[in-house]
C-alpha cells in the first residue's frame, strides 16, 4: 500500500492539487497486504462515470463493495467524514450510473456525503490528499471538479440551488436533469422548506432525493423525523397513476394545468383512502417511497423510471449512517468524523492527551453545567450539535433544560429570544459560520429587543481542515455593527469561564462569546469563576515602543513573538494587551494606549475588513489621535483548508510573522 501512496504523491505534486510530500500519509502495514489496492476489480476501472456506466447493473452490488471499502480504509489514515459517505454508497452509484453527469446535475446536501461521488468523478488517485492543505477540498466545490455544482459546506441549501438550476435549463432549452440530494439532518432546516414551497409552484422536473438516514451529525430531532417515518407511498399505485396520466396526455385531456388538477385530485383520493395526509404531495410534489436505500439495483430501476416522470417529485430512501462499517453502523455520532482508526479492530486511534489543556468546547459544557445547577433560569440551546458544542455534558444532566432543535440557526436564535423574554437565560452555541445564517433573527428578535441572551459562537477564527465554509471569519465585523450587543473574545479558559459567568447576571442584553476550535492553554482550566466588566480589557506586558493589542487566543501567539524578540533583543520594548472586547472598546485603556505609542499593532482571528482593527482604528480617528496602525487578520478573500498552524502561517497570524512585523515597526 505505501507504493500507491507514493505514487499518490508523484500525481499529486504534477496535477498541482498537493504541494508537499510530506502531507501524503503513509500506511505501516505487512508486505502481503502492499498490493491491496489490486483487489478492487471494478473500481480500478472508473476514472469516471462514464467508466461506471459501461457496467453491467449485476455489477453495481460489488463496486458498491468495494468503494465503500476504499473509504473506510483511506480515511483510517486520512481522517475525515466517514459515516455520512459510507450511507450513501449507493446512491452515489446509481445517480452517476442513471444520469448523465456532469451534464446532468448532482448537488449534494450536506457535503460531507459526498465522497464516494469524489472518488468516482475522477480524484481517487488524489484522495489521499483530502483535507490536507492544498489537496482536495473538504466537501463539493465547483472551482475543483465540473461534477461538483454547487458549493455545499453547510446545509439545506439544495432544493433551493437545485430549482434554480432545473429553471435555467428549461429557459435555455436543456434537456438537462437536476437532482438534489438532500439527508443527514438538512431537511430540518429553514431553507429547505422555502425552497420545497417554491418547488410546489415554479414548472420543473427536478427530482429531490431524501436522504433519511434518522442523523444529523446527532440525532435527528423533531416532527419531520416523525413524518418521514410515517410516509409511504405504492410503486403500484404510482405506476397506475403515470400510465393513466400518459394516456390522458397522448389524447389531449391533459394539458399543464389540467395535469396539476389531476395531481391535486389524486393526492386527495389517496389521502383519503389512506387516512393519511403526505405533506410533499400536499404541495404538488409527486412522492415516491420510502425505499431501501441500499439496494443500488432497485435504485436504478426507479431512477430509470423517474427521469420519465414530468413534474417535482420526491424520493425518500431510507440508508444506515456508517452502512458497511459495524462500528459506525453501532455509533454513527461517534463515527461522524472519528479521526485515525484500526479499520480490523474498529480501535479508533486516540493522542494522549494526558496532561493537555481541556478543548474549549468541553470548558464551555462543564462550564455552563456549573452555571446551571447554581442559576435555575439558565436553559442551553443547539442547532444540531450537541456533541460538537459540548451541550450533550448539560443534556445529560439536565434534559429538560437543554434544546437540540435540529439544523436551524435562526430558529435557534429566535425561540431563545422567546425564553428570553420570558425570563429565561438562554446559552445558544452555534458555530460562528453557521451563525450567519442567524443574522437577521440576532438583529431583529433579540438585539432590537435588548434581550438577555447569551450567543456562544464556537469554532471562531481559523478551523483548519474544514475549509472556508467552516471558518468562523466575519462575526465580529458583522456583529459590532448592531445596537445592543455585546461582543467579547476570551484569550484563555479561565477567560473563558470569567465571561460566561459576566454574561449571566442581570441586565447584560445580548452578550456573544466567542473561541476557537481545539485546545486552549490552561490545563488547570477550572478556576473560580469572577464577573469581569462589561467593554474592560487588561495590561498584559508594559512596553515603551510598540503597543500590541490582541483580542482573543490570537493573543496567545502574540505571547509567544514577544518572548522571542526579549530573547534576541535589548533595544526593542513591546507593550501588550489583551482587549477582551470588541463592543464595547476599553476606551481608558486606548486612551492610555494612544497617548504613550506612535506605533499600534492589532491583531484578530477574524476578517481585517471592518473586525476588531478597524474599530480601534475608527476610534483612534474619532478622538483626534492619529497613531501608525498596522491591522493583522483574516485576508479579504476565502482562506483554503489546513491544518490551523499552517493557516496561521499563510495568513501571517502564526507568532514568527507576528514577531517580524512588530520588528519592522
Amino acid at each position: 500500500m505505501k507504493i500507491y501512496y507514493y505514487l499518490c504523491a508523484i500525481i499529486c505534486q504534477e496535477s498541482g492539487q498537493a504541494s508537499r510530500l510530506a502531507t501524503i500519509p503513509l500506511r505501516d502495514r505487512q508486505r502481503d497486504e502492499i498490493m491491496e489496492n489490486s483487489k478492487y476489480k471494478i473500481l480500478n476501472t472508473i476514472q469516471s462515470p462514464a467508466d461506471l456506466r459501461r457496467l453491467k447493473v449485476e455489477d453495481l452490488p460489488l463496486l458498491c463493495a468495494e468503494l465503500r471499502d476504499d473509504i473506510i480504509h483511506e480515511l483510517s489514515v486520512n481522517p475525515g467524514h466517514l459515516a455520512s459517505s459510507l450511507g450513501v454508497v449507493e446512491i452515489t452509484v446509481a445517480l452517476h450510473y442513471v444520469y448523465n453527469t456532469p451534464e446532468d446535475r448532482i448537488i449534494w446536501d450536506v457535503g460531507h456525503q459526498a465522497y464516494g461521488h469524489k472518488i468516482l468523478t475522477g480524484r481517487r488517485d488524489t484522495f489521499c490528499t483530502n483535507r490536507k492543505f492544498h489537496g482536495l477540498r473538504p466537501f463539493p466545490s465547483p472551482a475543483e471538479s465540473p461534477y461538483d455544482t454547487f458549493t455545499c459546506g453547510h446545509a439545506s441549501n439544495s432544493i433551493s440551488a437545485a430549482l434554480g438550476m432545473a429553471v435555467a435549463a428549461k429557459l435555455s432549452g436543456k434537456k438537462r436533469k437536476v437532482v438534489a440530494v438532500i439527508g443527514d439532518g438538512a431537511m430540518s432546516g429553514g431553507l429547505a422548506f422555502e425552497g420545497l414551497n417554491n418547488v410546489s409552484s415554479t414548472p420543473n422536473d427536478m427530482l429531490i432525493i431524501l436522504n433519511d438516514n434518522n442523523m444529523s451529525i446527532d440525532r435527528s430531532v423533531g416532527g419531520m423525523k416523525q413524518l418521514l417515518i410515517k410516509l409511504n407511498t405504492g410503486e403500484t399505485y404510482n405506476n397506475v397513476r403515470f400510465r393513466i396520466a400518459e394516456w390522458m396526455r397522448r389524447k389531449g385531456f391533459l394539458s399543464d394545468q389540467r395535469r396539476h388538477g389531476l395531481i391535486r385530485f389524486t393526492n386527495a383520493l389517496k389521502s383519503a383512502i389512506s387516512q393519511q395526509q403526505n405533506m410533499f404531495e400536499g404541495m404538488n410534489i409527486r412522492y415516491f417511497g420510502p425505499l431501501d436505500g441500499h439496494d443500488v439495483v432497485e435504485l436504478v430501476r426507479v431512477l430509470r423510471r423517474l427521469k420519465k416522470y414530468k413534474g417535482p417529485k420526491m424520493l425518500h430512501l431510507h440508508t444506515i449512517k456508517g452502512k458497511g462499517y459495524e462500528p459506525a453502523e453501532k455509533n454513527a455520532q461517534a463515527w461522524h468524523a472519528p479521526g485515525k482508526f484500526d479499520v480490523d479492530t474498529g480501535e479508533r486511534i486516540v493522542s494522549d492527551n494526558a496532561g493537555q489543556p481541556p478543548k474549549f468546547q468541553d470548558v464551555f459544557g462543564n462550564t455552563l453545567l456549573e452555571l446551571a445547577k447554581a442559576n435555575k433560569r439558565i436553559v442551553g440551546v443547539t442547532p444540531a450539535m450537541p456533541s460538537g458544542c459540548s451541550l450533550n455534558i448539560m443534556m445529560k444532566a439536565m434534559p429538560d433544560r437543554t434544546f437540540d432543535v435540529g439544523i436551524a440557526e435562526g430558529h435557534a436564535v429566535t425561540f431563545s429570544a422567546g425564553m428570553a423574554k420570558d425570563g429565561l437565560m438562554p446559552f445558544c452555541n452555534i458555530y460562528s459560520a453557521f451563525a450567519q445564517r442567524a443574522y437577521d433573527n440576532i438583529i431583529h428578535d433579540a438585539a432590537i429587543l435588548n434581550l438577555p441572551l447569551v450567543i456562544c459562537l464556537d469554532r471562531a477564527g481559523l478551523v483548519g481542515e474544514d475549509g472556508p465554509t467552516h471558518h468562523g471569519a466575519f462575526d465580529i465585523a458583522s456583529l459590532r455593527a448592531i445596537p445592543n450587543i455585546t461582543i467579547a473574545s476570551p484569550m484563555d479558559e479561565h477567560e473563558l469561564r470569567h465571561l460566561m459567568y459576566t454574561a449571566q447576571l442581570d441586565g447584560k442584553g445580548t452578550f456573544v462569546i466567542r473561541y476557537p476550535r481545539g485546545r486552549g492553554v490552561c490545563p488547570d482550566w477550572q478556576c473560580p469563576m469572577q464577573e469581569i466588566t462589561v467593554g474592560t480589557g487588561r495590561k498584559l506586558l508594559e512596553g515603551s515602543d510598540v503597543a500590541v493589542l490582541s483580542l482573543g487566543p490570537i493573543g496567545n501567539n502574540v505571547v509567544k513573538a514577544i518572548e522571542s524578540i526579549n530573547e534576541e533583543r535589548q533595544d526593542v520594548s513591546v507593550a501588550h494587551y489583551d482587549m477582551r472586547f470588541a463592543k464595547p472598546l476599553d476606551e481608558q485603556l486606548l486612551e492610555e494606549i494612544a497617548t504613550r505609542f506612535t506605533h499600534i499593532i492589532t491583531i484578530e482571528d477574524g476578517c481585517v475588513t471592518g473586525g476588531f482593527g478597524s474599530a480601534v482604528t475608527e476610534w483612534m480617528t474619532d478622538h483626534g489621535y492619529h497613531p501608525v496602525i498596522r491591522r493583522l487578520g483574516l485576508p479579504d478573500h476565502f482562506i483554503e483548508h489546513g491544518t490551523v498552524s499552517e493557516l496561521q502561517q499563510l495568513t501571517g497570524l502564526d507568532p514568527e510573522t507576528i514577531k517580524q512585523t512588530i520588528l519592522s515597526l
